[in-house]
């Protein structure tokens, strides 16, 4: 695929949220998706000793199971994900709400996934990790379509210090910041993102190509 940079000058005319959004908010997504996979294993093993949600933990990982199998019905595994959500306990509750979520922005029905992560993201009731972490979908699947604006007020708070998705979310502002046109905004965060020695090596590499191809 051709590098991001050998088109830089055309992404900075009309369509260039849209291609930065492709290339680049995936970037951060994945990050979040992995850490996700991951936070469903440590909840299996917190309520391993519990009967309820020893059963959630074996409907959970059966479905995620059908979501991998070659040739899956997405829409019907993500629909399973939501029928589990209204009876599992909290952990995989919400757990199973993010997968619903993923699995319908995966098949094309963005409008319905961004429903999801809006009404997590909401939630009192669910822990402040995962609210946030929808969020931080919602605001990569939305950048296309979502106002700007509002982006910009979801992604704000996860990008302060002590937030457990402060790098790809600084990430996400300088996307959401080209969005609103602008590009030195966008520039400097993505500067200081590349400087921060807490961020991935990966994630600042990215951070300092993108904030090249922005310019001076």
């Amino acid at each position: 695929m051709p590098d991001i940079f050998d088109e830089i000058e055309e992404d900075l005319r009309a369509d260039r949220t849209r291609r930065l959004a492709k290339r680049w908010g995936g970037a951060a997504i994945g990050v979040a998706l992995l850490a996700l996979a991951a936070a469903g294993g440590w909840q299996a093993w917190r309520w391993n000793d519990q009967r309820q949600a020893a059963t959630a933990a074996e409907t959970y990982l059966a479905l995620h199971r059908t979501a991998e199998a070659p040739g899956a019905d997405l829409p019907a595994v993500a629909q399973g994900f939501g029928t589990l959500a209204q009876a599992a306990p909290d952990g995989y509750r919400t757990l199973a709400r993010l997968r619903a979520a993923a699995l319908k922005a995966e098949t094309g029905d963005t409008p319905a996934a961004l429903a999801l992560w809006d009404e997590l993201a909401r939630d009192s009731a669910a822990e402040a990790l995962y609210r946030d972490l929808a969020a931080l979908l919602y605001v990569g699947h939305g950048l296309e379509t979502v106002d700007a604006a509002q982006l910009a007020a979801r992604i704000g708070p996860l990008t302060q210090p002590g937030n457990a998705w402060q790098a790809p979310a600084r990430e996400m502002a300088a996307l959401v910041a080209i969005r609103r046109g602008d590009t030195a905004e966008a520039r400097q965060q993505l500067q200081a993102l590349a400087a921060d020695t807490a961020a991935t090596p990966g994630l600042r590499e990215r951070a300092q190509r993108l904030a090249a191809g922005l310019g001076s």
